[in-house]
C-alpha cells in the first residue's frame, strides 16, 4: 500500500506540472487584463508602468517559470483586481463552497441510495417505476432553471426560504459555517438541493443497477439458502458489494460539485469560490483564475488517491493486485 501511494504521489506531481503549463497558457490566451484594468484614457506611460507592475512585460515562458518558482513556495501570485494574494482570496471563499458541496453530497447519499435500492429490489412496482421516471428529470433539467424555479416557488410564492445569500455564520474550529443555525440551514437548503439533484439521480441509477446485478450472484443465493433474513442480505451482502462504484461516483462528483458550483452560486448569490471565479473572469484576473484551476486540479488528484485507498479497504482484491504489480 505504501509503495502504491508513493507511486501515485509521483504521478500526481507530473500531472500537476503538465496541468500548470496548460492552465497558464490557456489563461494567457483568453485576453489581455490590461484592457480591462486600465482606463482607455490612460497614456502610454501609465499603461507601461501598470504592465510592468503586474509582470506582464516579460515573455510568457519567463512568466510561467516565475509562476512555478513562486508556486513551489506557496505563492500563486497577487490578484490584479484586489491587490491581495490569490490563494488568500480563494481560501476566504472556500468554506462557503465546501459547506454547500458537503451538504449536497449528504442529500444525494441520504436520498439516492435508499431510493435506488427500492427501485432495484422492486423494479416492477409502481414505486420503483416512479423513482426511475423521476430520476430522469434529475439528468434532464438544467441546474440554472431548477434554481430559478426553486426561488420562484419556495421564496417568492410560499415565502418559506430565503432566495439568496449565505445567511448568518458561526465559527466552528475557526471556520465560518452557516449550518449551525436554523436561519443558515434555510439559506443552504435550496442551493444544496439544486446541486444535489443531478447526483441524486446518478446515485439512484447506479444503486439500482448494482442491486439488480448483485441479486443474481451466487453469494446472495447461498445467503438465502442459509436462511439469512432479507434485511441482512441486503444490508451486508448486497449493499457492501455495490459500494465500490457508488464510492467512486460520489467522490468524483464531490470534486465536480466544487468545480462546477459556479451556476448555483451565481443563481443564489452564494459567496463561494464559484462566484469569485466568475467575477475574476470578468476582469481577466489571471492569478486568481490560475490559482483556482490549480486548486481544483489538486483536489481531483487527492480525491482520486483517496478513492483508490477506500477501494483497497472495501475490496481486498485491489490490495492483492497492487502487491502483485
Amino acid at each position: 500500500m505504501l509503495v502504491f501511494i508513493i507511486r501515485r504521489l509521483m504521478q500526481s506531481v507530473m500531472v500537476l506540472l503538465v496541468m500548470s503549463l496548460l492552465v497558464f497558457i490557456g489563461v494567457q490566451a483568453i485576453g489581455n487584463p490590461i484592457d480591462v484594468l486600465i482606463s482607455p484614457d490612460a497614456d502610454q506611460i501609465d499603461r507601461a508602468r501598470t504592465i510592468a507592475a503586474f509582470g506582464l512585460d516579460k515573455p510568457v515562458y519567463e512568466q510561467y517559470f516565475l509562476f512555478v518558482k513562486n508556486a513551489l513556495g506557496g505563492d500563486m501570485g497577487r490578484s490584479f483586481a484586489f491587490s491581495t494574494p490569490a490563494l488568500a482570496l480563494i481560501f476566504e471563499r472556500m468554506p462557503a463552497t465546501m459547506e454547500l458541496a458537503i451538504f449536497a453530497i449528504v442529500i444525494a447519499i441520504v436520498f439516492g441510495i435508499p431510493l435506488g435500492l427500492w427501485a432495484g429490489l422492486r423494479p416492477d412496482s409502481l414505486a420503483g417505476k416512479t423513482i426511475m421516471t423521476v430520476s430522469i428529470l434529475g439528468f434532464s433539467l438544467p441546474s440554472f432553471w431548477v434554481g430559478l424555479m426553486l426561488i420562484m416557488v419556495f421564496a417568492v410564492k410560499l415565502g418559506w426560504l430565503p432566495s439568496s445569500g449565505r445567511g448568518p455564520t458561526e465559527l466552528l474550529l475557526g471556520i465560518p459555517v452557516s449550518f449551525l443555525s436554523l436561519e443558515g440551514l434555510k439559506h443552504m437548503l435550496m442551493p444544496a438541493f439544486n446541486l444535489a439533484l443531478f447526483n441524486i439521480a446518478l446515485v439512484i441509477r447506479l444503486t439500482r443497477a448494482g442491486a439488480q446485478e448483485a441479486l443474481l450472484q451466487d453469494y446472495v443465493k447461498f445467503a438465502r439458502a442459509k436462511g439469512l433474513s432479507n434485511s441482512r442480505i441486503i444490508g451486508v451482502h448486497v449493499l457492501k458489494n455495490i459500494l465500490i462504484p457508488i464510492v467512486t461516483v460520489i467522490a468524483l462528483q464531490f470534486g465536480s460539485i466544487i468545480a462546477f458550483a459556479i451556476v448555483t452560486e451565481s443563481v443564489f448569490a452564494w459567496p463561494g469560490m464559484g462566484k469569485l471565479i466568475i467575477d475574476s473572469i470578468r476582469v481577466l484576473d489571471r492569478p486568481v483564475i490560475v490559482a483556482y484551476l490549480m486548486l481544483i486540479v489538486t483536489m481531483f488528484i487527492l480525491i482520486n488517491l483517496l478513492v483508490d485507498i477506500v477501494y483497497s479497504l472495501l475490496d481486498p482484491r485491489v490490495r492483492l493486485s497492487e502487491t502483485k504489480g
